[in-house]
């Protein structure tokens, strides 16, 4: 072998070398686990213990009453102190806006929250009062809270019908039932036909626009329970001037299960009566 040939079988074994004594690449990281998100726990709810209220001052008194049984469920007993809390700040923005000037006007806030339902499925709170700022009459104040136990939260009209064409029906039936009930209340005042024609079509026109087939619309409404505490009807409460005149009042209708029932959520329909039975 000459020296070419040599120097190239050298060089082939120092490169051969070299492959040999270099170290091997890592192995690639293993990729980490996928983060599992721990499950959401919902917060306790803070301890509300409602109890009845009573201010008084130059200018203005309050009176607020509370059922004692609310106290069972925090989550309601919560809504409900919202709800107060907003009306006798409501009257407080009014009497500083009064100033201090006797005006010889005591403005005043009255408040009645009452039980009308009571089952381990449901648990409803009707609130009625007014409160007065001046004017001829005081505002009226009408709100109904149906609070389901189990599922602890509120039960609301969106949530029952979910479905917004289903409300053509139930509208048309309250209205049906409010215009027989404008008609009865009309004839019982023997009014002069031309002056019972306008009655009845202003009343009419307020109890058109007030049923809006939407759920804004019946928002207000308590259950009527049957002797199995299952909902037989839904009562719907109309304030004073939704459907009528201040001077109608408040006004109610009752809706059937067997109107009903074909357009509440599935997860409802245990709650009420079944209509077939009745027959």
């Amino acid at each position: 072998m000459d020296r070419l040939d040599r120097a190239v079988a050298l060089l082939l074994l120092v490169a051969l070398a070299g492959c040999r004594d270099e170290a091997p690449p890592p192995p690639a990281a293993p990729a980490p686990p996928p983060m599992v998100q721990a499950p959401t726990v919902p917060a306790p709810r803070e301890p509300v213990v409602l109890e009845d209220v009573v201010e008084t001052d130059p200018r203005y008194i309050i009176g607020i009453s509370y059922p004692p049984e609310v106290n069972r469920y925090p989550g309601l007993a919560a809504e409900l102190r919202d709800y107060s809390e907003a009306a006798r700040q409501d009257l407080l923005d009014a009497v500083a806006a009064m100033g201090d000037e006797p005006g010889g006007l005591l403005y005043d806030l009255a408040l009645e929250y009452k039980v009308v339902a009571d089952t381990p499925e449901i648990f409803a709170v009707a609130a009625d009062g007014s409160t007065f700022t001046g004017g001829a009459h005081g505002a009226p104040l009408i709100a109904r809270f149906v609070w389901l136990p189990r599922e602890d939260r509120l039960l609301t009209a969106d949530a029952l019908v979910p479905d917004p064409a289903a409300w053509d029906r139930i509208a048309a039936y309250a209205r049906e039932q409010l215009h027989a009930a404008l008609s009865q209340r009309v004839d019982a005042d023997e009014l002069e036909p031309v002056e019972r024609m306008r009655v009845v079509r202003a009343a009419g026109r307020m109890i058109d626009e007030g049923t809006a087939p939407e759920a804004d619309s019946f928002s207000e409404f308590e259950p009527v329970l049957d002797g199995q505490g299952r909902v037989s009807a839904l009562r719907f409460v109309f304030p004073p001037y939704q459907v009528g005149p201040y001077s109608d009042g408040v006004q109610v209708v009752e809706v059937p299960a067997r109107v009903l029932l074909p357009h509440v959520a599935a997860e409802y329909r245990r709650l009420f009566a079944d209509p077939g039975a009745a027959q």
